[in-house]
Parts: C-alpha cells; structure tokens; sequence
C-alpha cells in the first residue's frame, strides 16, 4: 500500500509539474487558430518524411540492446526485443521512466532474459547515452559560440541585457526543472541502492552492467549508438520545414535546439512534456523566431511526434499478444 501510495504521488508530481509549465507558457495562446495552422499553413509531407526516422530511433535501440545482451548469453528474438523498445516509450508516456523496466519485463516474460541482469545493460546504455549528449553538447556549444557573437552584435544584445529580459516566471520554471532533475537522480540512485542489498541482483545487474566489453563487435555498437541519435536529430529537424517561421533556421539551430531539449527531458514528465516546450520554445527565440510561432512550432511538434510513440505502442501490444513465449528448451 505504501508503496501505491508512493507511486501514486510521483505520477502526481510528474503530471503537476508537466501541466504547471504548460498552463503558464500557454496560458494566453490562442489555441482556436491551431487548426488554421494545422491545415493551412504547415507542410505536412515533411512531418511525415520525419515519421521513419523516430522508427529508425527506436529500431536502432532495440538492436543495440540486442547486441549488449549477447555477452550475457541471452539471445531475444528480435522481434521481440524491438516490441519491447515501442512498449516501453509509450508506458514512460502514462508513468514517465518506467519504460526502463518494462522492456525488461516484456524479454522476462516472452524470452525468459533475466530481468536484473537486462537491466544492468539498460543502466549501461543510458550511461553511454547521457556521455554522447554531454559531448555532442559540448562539441554544439563550442561551435555556436561565434553564432552567438553574431547574432548579439547584429541586435545590439548581450548577455546581461538577455537575463535582465528572462522573467521572473522563467527564472522560477527553470529552477523547478532543476530541482526536479536533481531529486529524480537522487531517487534512482537510493532506489538502486536499496534493490541492490539482495546480493544476487546485485551480481546480477553489475554483470549486465559490464556486459559492453565483451560485446564482440564494439565499432558495431557505435555505429548503432551514432544510428539512434542521427535518426532522433533528423527525426526532430525535418519538423523545421513544416513551419515557414522555421524552416531557413538551418541546422546549426536545429543542433542546438534539438541537444537543450535532449536534456530538458531529463526532468521526469510525461515524454518530456512542459520543460522540452519551453527549453526549445527559449532557444528558437534566441534564433529569431516569433514568441507565438515558437509555442506553435513546439505544441504540434511534440505532440505529433507523442502520437507516433503512442501508435507504435499500440502496435508493440498487439504484436506481442499474438506472440508465443519462448520456452526455456529454446536458444
């Protein structure tokens, strides 16, 4: 009961906070002109041209998994393993972060996997995962710097003047999304603590943890590693051409945009919904855009893109209700 409870109030707490940075950023948005934009004016054959890519993503993932598991000794059918990867974005949309055990608990139940030791791998790949969008960050950042430069001389800002104009609510949104960031980590990490006083999950998880070297062909999961990201990029970039108020951004914009929204949605709220907004929606300010055409340019985007994890979710079901379970006599 104690831990429903628990439960309860995080999801709670997610949602609260999600909807509390969305009702302020729209809370004086015309939402009766989204239909003229969603008919009129976006181009839509470039939303569609994004779809393969956000598959792409999610496709690449599951074969990366696929391949950190082999040195483990499991070996999921792959059908399985990606169905795993569809489910578990579209659960972390209803409870935000459990998907990391979902798809976990779908090779448990359909491949027989081992559920600490899948997660132990899983715990790996968001280590790699969060190192990659430290570097790709830092890499943009550097790069942009000379953009900035630019951009401040040509508008006779600087940086002192950007903070003064930064509202007090932003200020308050922006510290929430940390806070909520920090005490996330702080929670996995005494919820980790905690599952690991049982000494064979333990083993168990650090195993699957340090699975990656042994992973027989390491320049094979870069290159799955660099697959996942590029697809997310252009996944989020081919967006820019749907709208006329971004489409000549370039990608230099789309770069920076797309790696501030990459850790925006390290605050635990559905799909990143609430900080992802208005990280990006700040960004595209910066490059020029239209308040307005920013908070269009963000609420359909996430919320098409959010469709598409809910329709491959759907899809993942079904696939694995009409899937057999793997008996343990079978490799």
């Amino acid at each position: 009961m104690k831990r429903t409870i628990n439960d309860i109030l995080k999801l709670a707490c997610s949602l609260a906070l999600g909807g509390g940075i969305l009702f302020w950023m729209y809370r004086d948005f015309d939402f009766g002109s989204v239909r003229e934009v969603l008919l009129e004016e976006m181009n839509w054959w470039w939303m569609l041209l994004s779809f393969p890519f956000g598959i792409l993503a999610q496709a690449f993932r599951g074969w990366r998994w696929k391949q950190s598991l082999e040195p483990l000794g499991e070996h999921p059918r792959t059908s399985v393993t990606m169905n795993s990867i569809f489910l578990s974005y579209a659960a972390s949309l209803v409870i935000p972060r459990i998907g990391e055990f979902a798809r976990c608990g779908v090779l448990k139940r359909f491949e027989g996997v081992s559920f600490p030791k899948s997660l132990g791998t899983v715990v790996t790949e968001r280590a790699i995962d969060s190192l990659f969008v430290a570097i790709l960050a830092g890499t943009t950042i550097a790069l942009q710097a000379n953009v900035f430069d630019i951009f401040f001389s040509r508008t006779g800002n600087n940086i002192d003047r950007m903070l003064y104009q930064f509202t007090t609510t932003g200020w308050v949104v922006t510290t929430i999304c940390a806070v909520a960031a920090i005490i996330l980590a702080l929670y996995l990490a005494k919820r980790l603590y905690i599952y690991n006083k049982v000494k064979k999950a333990f083993e168990d998880v650090m195993q699957g943890v340090m699975s990656l070297r042994k992973v027989s062909n390491i320049p094979l999961f870069l290159a799955y590693t660099i697959g996942i990201w590029a697809s997310y990029f252009l996944h989020y970039y081919l967006t820019f051409f749907c709208f006329e108020s971004t489409a000549g951004l370039g990608t230099a914009c789309a770069m920076v945009t797309f790696v501030v929204g990459s850790i925006a949605v390290v605050v635990p709220t559905p799909n990143g919904a609430g900080p992802w907004h208005f990280a990006v929606k700040t960004m595209l300010i910066l490059y020029g855009v239209s308040a307005n055409d920013a908070l269009f340019f963000v609420l359909i985007v996430h919320s098409v893109q959010t469709l598409l994890v809910i329709m491959l979710g759907i899809f993942a079901w079904t696939s694995l209700t009409f899937t057999k379970k793997r008996l343990p006599s079978q490799d």
